[in-house]
């Protein structure tokens, strides 16, 4: 049976940098996404992400005739679990690729931090607000990201499509961020601390799966996961990017995943 997925991307990672991963997806299933979270002014930037849930929400009632299965990597499995929590009738399933949802104790600690303005030390968002915004061509914003070791691992299709499809043309010639860094560091700054509010209240079935070298999650985190929400936690090769440094290896394992949850 075909079902139809709607993707949601992680945070400075527009859509279209995962098009291998989507294009398995889709060559057995429908396939959907909104290609940029957050930049709405309609669905502000705020603590906790509720806005960003509200636009998941407005996207998937405004494009899906049926109930579907929604698979998100990182800030997109997160707005995707907070709104299965809320409309659940919305969806068959969920696919969390490597989202923060942490338990009691790190909560709190990302809380804290929050209170006291040291989120930017306990996220990217400090480099976020930092971050060069502006190339002379495709060619040299590949060239410049493929000598940062965080994108070292990366499949060489899916950092040209991150050149391609994570800048834009800004009619001088110049090629800018697609996803704008003061949103990336926003949305960083405000990473939500209230995630075991919402034990028990998951009606949809779920499987999180972890990156082995992912430094996003913990053991006691997937344990809380498994506890209290039911998940089904598996681990897939690489770090928290693992869908664009395995993308076709990633897509099978989510399509392994979803006869158990279109249930």
């Amino acid at each position: 049976m075909r079902e139809t997925i709607h993707f949601a991307h992680a945070n400075s990672f527009p859509a279209g940098v995962y098009r291998k991963m989507l294009a398995a997806l889709a060559s057995e299933h429908e396939v959907g996404y909104m290609d940029l979270l957050g930049h709405n002014p309609r669905f502000p930037v705020t603590d906790c992400w509720p806005h960003l849930v509200d636009e998941t929400i407005d996207y998937i009632e405004s494009h899906y005739t049926k109930p579907v299965i929604g698979v998100g990597h990182s800030l997109g499995g997160f707005l995707l679990f907070f709104a299965a929590v809320r409309r659940p009738e919305l969806f068959r399933g969920l696919v969390i690729l490597d989202s923060p949802l942490m338990g009691p104790l790190r909560s709190r600690g990302i809380w804290l931090s929050k209170k006291f303005g040291l989120i930017d030390r306990m996220t990217p968002g400090g480099k976020a607000a930092r971050r060069r915004d502006g190339w002379g061509s495709v060619a040299e914003v590949r060239d410049y990201f493929g000598r940062k070791p965080i994108f070292a691992s990366w499949d060489p299709d899916c950092l040209s499509d991150y050149a391609e499809f994570g800048t834009v043309d800004d009619g001088r010639g110049q090629r800018l961020l697609k996803f704008r860094p003061a949103v990336e560091h926003a949305i960083f700054r405000h990473l939500p601390h209230n995630f075991p509010r919402y034990r028990g209240r998951l009606k949809v079935p779920a499987a999180f799966v972890a990156g082995t070298h992912s430094n996003v999650v913990k053991p006691a985190d997937l344990r809380y996961m498994q506890r209290h929400f039911g998940m089904n936690v598996l681990q897939q090769r690489g770090t928290h990017l693992f869908p664009m440094e395995h993308p076709q290896e990633t897509a099978r394992k989510i399509l392994e995943l979803l006869p158990a949850l279109a249930r």
